[in-house]
């Protein structure tokens, strides 16, 4: 079974200037954890919902900010209060972030007339759980690993006699 018969075609994508929080809302609308990020036509990424909520990890906000534990929150001197301001403030400004900064690249991708069975390896191989499925340099579609387990379960109207 080729890729092409089991993709969603025509992925919704994401600006690479576009705020996350624009990401966010596009995922949360269409139940989807990850969008293919365009320059363009080009594709130049991927955003998924852990890419946005690594946000909030220690220094992927910003190079030079600071962000406490929460056990030094509990002790943080009168001193640093200027620093937890900022640090408040740019937990606040998460959403404003351009994709660009978050998303990952260079993006994995595979040809529309490749096996499932390469697609399912190159997602375990890379640890990813979708790939943007390419004609050419063109965006096609993409493929998940629920496609490709739908896909390998095509066919078969009923589960089989072992599952309950």
């Amino acid at each position: 079974m080729r890729v092409k018969e089991i993709m969603t075609k025509d992925p919704i994508t994401i600006d690479m200037h576009a705020p996350v929080r624009d990401a966010a809302g596009a995922m949360k609308k269409n139940h989807i954890g990850g969008l293919p990020v365009v320059d363009g036509e080009k594709l130049v990424g991927m955003v998924t919902d852990s890419d946005i909520l690594a946000l909030l990890e220690t220094g992927r906000i910003s190079d030079d900010l600071w962000l406490p534990s929460p056990l030094e929150i509990i002790e943080v001197p009168i001193r640093e209060f200027i620093n937890w301001e900022k640090t408040k403030a740019a937990l606040s400004d998460i959403g404003d972030t351009p994709v660009s900064k978050v998303m990952s690249h260079p993006v994995v991708t595979i040809g529309e007339d490749a096996d499932i069975e390469e697609a399912a390896s190159l997602m375990l191989r890379e640890g990813i759980a979708r790939l943007p499925v390419m004609r050419g340099s063109a965006l096609v579609g993409i493929v998940t690993r629920a496609d490709i387990v739908q896909g390998v379960g095509a066919g078969s109207e009923e589960p089989g006699e072992n599952a309950r």
